[in-house]
């Protein structure tokens, strides 16, 4: 992927738009947990939602009406604005095996979203699958 950025453990961890979304993703013993600095945006502005089974895509649109109201204005440095006027963000996290897709949660307040992904940590079967063999079907 030319516009990705690979780091260890991540296999996919990239953002378009020139996001200044900064994320953190920790890991505890029971999820993984991602931090979003998303300053000015409502729970209403963000879409959180899981694509292609396990990629973890974080959505910002908003702050368009924001914009608007600046239109008359001009800008000399934009280093506090969060996304410099774009008003959009994206995020996309390439989520590890063994996690709880039906579980994960997603809170914003203070400008921070958290997301939780629990693992899955019950134990999985064997591999090997033993079938009967019958004389007859």
């Amino acid at each position: 992927m030319a516009d990705g950025i690979f780091l260890y453990p991540f296999r996919r961890l990239h953002e378009w738009s020139g996001s200044t979304a900064l994320i953190d993703w920790l890991e505890s013993p029971n999820a993984h947990i991602f931090k979003i600095n998303v300053p000015g945006y409502k729970k209403e502005d963000i879409k959180v939602q899981v694509e292609e089974g396990n990629v973890l895509s974080i959505i910002g649109e908003g702050l368009k009406e924001e914009k608007e109201r600046k239109e008359n204005l001009v800008w000399h440095v934009a280093e506090r604005q969060a996304f410099a006027g774009e008003g959009e963000f994206f995020r996309q996290i390439e989520l590890p095996e063994k996690v709880k897709l039906d579980q994960i949660k997603a809170h914003v307040e203070n400008g921070l979203l958290t997301v939780i992904v629990p693992k899955d940590t019950s134990p999985k079967s064997s591999k090997t699958r033993n079938i009967n063999i019958t004389s007859k079907l």
